[in-house]
Parts: C-alpha cells; sequence; structure tokens
C-alpha cells in the first residue's frame, strides 16, 4: 500500500512523521493510494480542505490533545490498520457571504458555518429557509448551521443536538439567543438552504466563519450542503464516526 504522510506542527506530530516515513517510506501525491494525517482534529480539517482534490481516503492518527477524528497513533501494523479500516463519506457546507461593497466570498465547512457578533452589541439576524422567512428577528450572540459530522463540536457547546451521519439533517443553533429568549434551533433537511440577513449591520456587525476561514463585515450569508464534494475518512472498525457520535451522548 502507498502511504503519503502529512503532519502538523506539534511536535509529537513530526517526531511520528519521522518514525512513520522510515518505517513505510513517503509516496507522492499522484502515486499515493491512502492518506495518514497526523495531528489533532483541527490538522484534520485543515488536510480535508487541503487535498480533497486529490479524491485520497484519509486516515487520521492522533498526536494531538481530542483528537474526534482521529484514530489512536501506532507504529506497527499501520497497512494491517488501514486495508481493514470503515470509510465514512461526508459533504461539507458551502457558504457565500456578501459584504456591504457587494462583495462575495465563498468557502467550505466541513463542521459548521457560523455567525458572530463582531462588536458590543448583539447581532441582529432575519432567518430563512428555501427562500422563505422562518424568523424575523432572532437577536443572540450568533447563529451556525451545523453537519452531522461538527455536531459535537461548536455546535454541540452552544446546546445543540449531536446528529447521527446517516441523519441527512443539518442543525440550526443559535448562540445566547436572547430574543426569542431560549430559542431551542431547528432540524432542517440536507437539502436545505439557509440565508441569513444580517440587521443594523453598521450598528451591530456581525463575522462569518467556516472551518476558520473568517469574512467580517458580512450583511447576508447563504449556506447550503454540497453533495458534489466527498470527504473519505477511514476509521479503526467499531470506532467509526457512527460510535463516536453516539459515545459522546453518553458521556
Amino acid at each position: 500500500m502507498r502511504i503519503r504522510f502529512t503532519a502538523s506542527t506539534a511536535p509529537a506530530a513530526i517526531a511520528a512523521y519521522d518514525q512513520l516515513t522510515a518505517a513505510y517510506g513517503q509516496a507522492t501525491g499522484t502515486e499515493a493510494e491512502v492518506m495518514v494525517a497526523l495531528g489533532g482534529d483541527g490538522f484534520m480539517l485543515q488536510t480535508l480542505h487541503e487535498h480533497h482534490g486529490l479524491g485520497l481516503p484519509i486516515y487520521g492518527m492522533n498526536c494531538g490533545t481530542i483528537g474526534f477524528l482521529m484514530n489512536s497513533f501506532a507504529a506497527e501494523g499501520l497497512p494491517e490498520r488501514l486495508a481493514a479500516a470503515v470509510e465514512e463519506v461526508i459533504n461539507p457546507l458551502a457558504m457565500t457571504a456578501e459584504t456591504p461593497s457587494g462583495q462575495t466570498h465563498q468557502a467550505l465547512a466541513i463542521n459548521e458555518v457560523s455567525l458572530l457578533r463582531a462588536g458590543p452589541q448583539a447581532a441582529k439576524l432575519r432567518v430563512s429557509v428555501d427562500g422563505r422567512e422562518r424568523m424575523a428577528e432572532l437577536i443572540c450572540d450568533g447563529a451556525m448551521v451545523s453537519t452531522p459530522a461538527g455536531s459535537t463540536a461548536y455546535n454541540y457547546s452552544a446546546h445543540g443536538p449531536i446528529l447521527p451521519i446517516g441523519s441527512d439533517v443539518l442543525a440550526l443553533t443559535a448562540v445566547a439567543a436572547f430574543r426569542p429568549r431560549r430559542w431551542r434551533g431547528a432540524l432542517l433537511p440536507k437539502t436545505a438552504v439557509v440565508r441569513f440577513d444580517v440587521l443594523d449591520a453598521v450598528k451591530r456587525p456581525v463575522m462569518a466563519d467556516a472551518d476558520g476561514r473568517s469574512v467580517r463585515h458580512v450583511v447576508a450569508v447563504e449556506i447550503r450542503s454540497e453533495p458534489k464534494v466527498r470527504h473519505r475518512l477511514l476509521f479503526d472498525p467499531g470506532h467509526g464516526l457512527d460510535e463516536r457520535l453516539i459515545g459522546e451522548q453518553f458521556v
């Protein structure tokens, strides 16, 4: 099996990279059959974004802290683990953010697209789904649309639901909702197109973020699932995303 290794800048990841490339070699991007990412969840997201054009399955090995998207690290028996690994395919969200000048910025997000207040006052947002206004005014610190893969990340911290990988559902979750008071968000079909319009954008500035790719001073943000982009993740048997998402709910 021809393996291409990539690693974060963390000392543990660099040491693992040196150990594994010495043991198994380093394939080029054109000849590789699989990619092994060494680091934490943040590095896995970075790797998925940077290398999705190659179409390679990616097997993460945890050299960071949380490692929700990663497998445990072990240098021995890697080819056998890769041969037995189970593949999960996830689709990212596509964000189109508009600024006051009319300029648009596009980005993909594997976990979530979030809108966050960028000043001292709460944001005021109008929420539409599939072209129909669903909430004339949401006053909050922010709001996000999350994929099932990202539902245990920022979405869960904001008291959003954990979504099973195969559910074909997106989570729309508010961050510190003030009006409507304690609004609990919504579950939407994966095909839904969500639009946030920023009300009073000058007085209450808002920024948009897609997996760390930020756009400041947005006036409108549209979010939809992008089925044309398929991220292929590999997990050890019995430790796939479905099992991890269920397990998170019983911690």
